[in-house]
């Protein structure tokens, strides 16, 4: 391989970290490490890995056309690589799919040689995902663009499209058409090859093509990107980027420490009924009956804010995250009156069943509205599932389930007071239009694991 000498592929803003003089200049210099990947063409460093579609290189570019009836295939690098910036160009026929591997290997013991690992998504289809983060062959989407749509609207079909892909430590970041896409901080995988996919098609996709074209590495003198990107996420456990501290994201539950929640309707935190373990906010199982602990909440009250976490279900669990919780609003002791972000194992919970048009199933809001049910991306039980509440100072609410939008309401809709009207809170005065109030998350006798709770203001406070 050789160092390419110019290239007019850099993102503006990237180019001051790689030699030029101004961001939106075009040609970094000519000793700016850049290396073409199939300088030498596609058989000197690569292999073909997993299905049998078929490359070719053709004036610079490299071909790849779908076979039927095989399985995903991938043009990898002989080398792996671990901190690296990569950037090129592709151009894909509707009704295709492909990606670009990163950190990814093939290994006889992970489903005998099953390529797994990043991958940066090519996607013409409706949903317009390219530049997303997919993880191939093990946990799935880790960053769709459902959460970036700005990047999503980049993509330009039937045309060449720009790609930039920074990872440097567990930091990946990626870029469509000079417009930032996603930043994903994730430790599972350090190091690994580079691939082009082509992706398993169907016999009327037979003969489709992705084409890639001026593929080039760079390996040394990496420098984070200082550009903005809309969010992170971040999949080590309990931890806070530095990235999220700048947007205002703070932790209420760290792996260790529960000072930012107490008991409902009390001063401390639950003696029983609760438990810190492995990383875990933990609410035990009671058996029926028996003494629980109640529902915690935050010490500080929000109006307008976002929340997240990660929950893990047992089997025929039932819980659920409230918000804009006020205490003294008609609710016992150890419990709150509120909107409540369901959580509830539907497969195995009488309750999915309940309600009115499934508005007691997960992600729901509880007994008044009913989420999209997205299945491809719920876990099941034993498996964490990421939660994400919106709640804006204009009165809109969204909920999230594993980074897709599953429900979107206003608090000041008719709907919503149809909604109250035929629920179990009809004829609670004010149910729902409180200005503010704490974050709960409840004790409703099954365990039920947290981790990673992370909160920012929308109104302007710290």
């Amino acid at each position: 391989m050789r160092p390419l000498a110019a290239s007019s592929f850099l993102p503006a803003g990237l180019l001051l970290l790689f030699g030029a003089a101004a961001p939106g200049l075009s040609q970094p210099n000519p000793d700016s490490g850049w290396i073409d990947l199939t300088a030498g063409g596609i058989e000197d460093g690569w292999r073909q890995l997993g299905g049998a579609a078929e490359y070719a290189l053709e004036d610079g570019v490299v071909v790849g056309t779908a076979v039927v009836e095989t399985p995903n295939s991938f043009l990898a690098t002989t080398e792996e690589y671990g901190d690296f910036a990569l950037q090129l160009e592709f151009k894909i026929d509707e009704g295709l799919n492909a990606g670009v591997q990163i950190r990814s290997h093939s290994d006889p013991d992970y489903r005998n040689g099953t390529v797994h690992g990043y991958q940066v998504e090519i996607d013409p289809s409706e949903r317009a995902w390219s530049a997303g983060i997919y993880d191939e062959a093990r946990r799935g989407w880790l960053f769709p663009l459902s959460l970036n749509p700005a990047a999503s609207g980049a993509f330009r079909q039937g045309d060449w499209n720009h790609l930039y892909i920074e990872a440097i430590g567990p930091e990946i970041r990626t870029w469509l058409n000079n417009v930032p896409a996603t930043f994903l901080i994730d430790e599972m995988t350090p190091r690994g090859f580079i691939a082009l996919q082509v992706h398993s098609v169907g016999p009327e996709q037979g003969g489709l093509q992705v084409r890639y074209r001026n593929v080039l590495l760079r390996t040394e003198d990496l420098m984070p990107s200082g550009r903005s990107f809309p969010y992170v996420v971040d999949t080590r456990p309990n931890q806070l980027s530095d990235a999220e501290a700048a947007m205002g994201w703070k932790l209420l539950f760290d792996g260790a420490s529960t000072e930012a929640w107490r008991g409902a309707h009390r001063e401390d935190f639950p003696a029983t009924g609760w438990q810190v373990r492995d990383g875990e906010l933990t609410v035990l199982a009671s058996e029926a009956g028996g003494p629980r602990g109640g529902g915690i909440v935050t010490r500080e009250t929000f109006s307008a804010f976002e929340l997240q976490l990660e929950f893990r279900m047992t089997e025929g669990a039932n819980s659920g995250i409230k918000y804009l919780v006020t205490e003294g609003y008609g609710s016992a002791p150890g419990t709150a009156v509120a909107f409540e972000y369901q959580i509830l194992d539907d497969m195995r919970h009488p309750d999915a069943q309940a309600g009115r048009d499934g508005n007691r199933t997960l992600a729901s809001l509880y007994d008044l509205l009913p989420a999209t049910r997205h299945w491809r991306f719920v876990k099941g039980p034993g498996r964490y599932n990421h939660a994400r509440i919106v709640v804006r100072a204009d009165g809109t609410v969204e909920h999230w389930l594993n980074h897709q939008l599953v429900l979107a309401f206003d608090r000041k809709s008719a709907e919503l007071d149809e909604a109250i009207a035929l629920s179990k809170f009809a004829g609670r005065e004010g149910f729902g239009k409180w200005p503010e109030g704490r974050i709960l998350i409840q004790d409703h006798g099954d365990e039920v694991a947290f981790r990673s709770i992370k909160v920012r203001r929308l109104d302007g406070t710290e």
